[in-house]
């Protein structure tokens, strides 16, 4: 009897000891998974990279170099003027690889870049045309926040070559399809009724039009997978997070503190928020509206302090964008 007593004693020891390694396990799992996950979605304090998305040839031989970046906040944007922060420089090849070098011209540092720089990624955001000769040289474009310099290499290097079927795929556009179709893809036509350069002031509204369309049709609006229980929002196959197809147009604050600035209507999200009900294509459930009456968006927007400002609007099929931009200055 003693002995079934030590056996029981014993095996009860370790059915307990097993118990607390298993929930000690656990909580270190938990623990490292909400660690994990609180690290992945960090909303401050982090640093943007600028983001070289890659070039294709021009008509007349010249080449377009397309450009982006990453914040990668959530919530945090950043106010970067054009200067020894946030500039470009065509250099030779490999002149600019050490991050210490310092390769500010303010001659040639601006190329169109933005100064304001919304959270997550905004990718194919801008372009710049170089000339058939570029060559082996550099487009290098150089951004400094938290204190931390990063650089894009624009090069012509033929794994950089794109087409507009890439550029879908690095959106997520058309749910993510890899269809061959993609390739002869146009992007919308867009045109904003009005002066490019207009004036406003402090407190009072600015009307906003444009109309656009999507000539080719191409990639055909349709709406997402539909399952038994209705819509199914799949998580993507994919780093990269997907939207759906259809034209859409959204005002965003390229260049000025868009703090500053409120639109009426609110608009949707130009860049990648991919959290459930984020206000932006890649975030579930969102759903692409349908264009107004005769293709024309109306909107106005009114801003709290002065300053100058530029306004991008930026039309989408879902895998290729369009922009204008509108510069405002604002006084009191």
């Amino acid at each position: 009897m003693m002995q079934d007593n030590r056996r029981n004693y014993f095996s009860y020891t370790v059915v307990k000891t097993s118990t607390i390694l298993a929930a000690a396990l656990v909580f270190i799992m938990g623990a490292t998974a909400l660690n994990a996950q609180t690290m992945f979605m960090q909303l401050r304090g982090q640093i943007t990279s600028p983001a070289y998305e890659g070039w294709w040839p021009n008509d007349d031989g010249s080449f377009k170099l397309f450009f982006g970046y990453m914040n990668t906040n959530w919530e945090q944007q950043f106010d970067i003027s054009i200067g020894s922060e946030n500039y470009f420089s065509t250099v030779d090849a490999g002149e600019l690889d050490d991050l210490s070098v310092d390769g500010y011209d303010f001659s040639v540092a601006d190329r169109g870049q933005p100064t304001h720089f919304y959270p997550r990624r905004n990718p194919f955001l801008f372009t710049i045309d170089v000339p058939a000769d570029f060559g082996d040289e550099e487009l290098v474009w150089t951004l400094k926040t938290e204190g931390q310099v990063n650089r894009a290499y624009g090069t012509l290097k033929a794994d950089y070559r794109i087409d507009a079927q890439v550029i879908s795929t690095e959106v997520g556009g058309n749910f993510g399809s890899l269809s061959d179709s993609l390739r002869t893809n146009i992007p919308p036509d867009l045109r904003v009724e009005g002066e490019s350069f207009r004036t406003a002031r402090v407190g009072q509204p600015l009307s906003l039009a444009v109309v656009a369309s999507d000539l080719d049709n191409l990639p055909a609006r349709r709406d997402a997978p539909m399952g038994r229980n209705g819509r199914i929002y799949r998580p993507p196959s994919s780093i990269v997070a997907m939207s759906g197809p259809g034209l859409r147009f959204s005002w965003t604050i390229y260049r000025g503190p868009a703090k500053f600035a409120t639109f009426n209507p609110a608009q949707f999200k130009t860049y990648t928020d991919t959290r459930m009900y984020a206000n932006s294509p890649w975030a579930p459930p969102f759903e692409i509206p349908m264009p107004p009456e005769n293709g024309r968006w109306t909107a106005e927007v009114t801003f709290t302090q002065p300053g100058e400002y530029v306004l991008r609007g930026i039309a989408s099929d879902g895998s290729l964008f369009t922009y204008r931009n509108i510069n405002v200055t604002v006084s009191r």
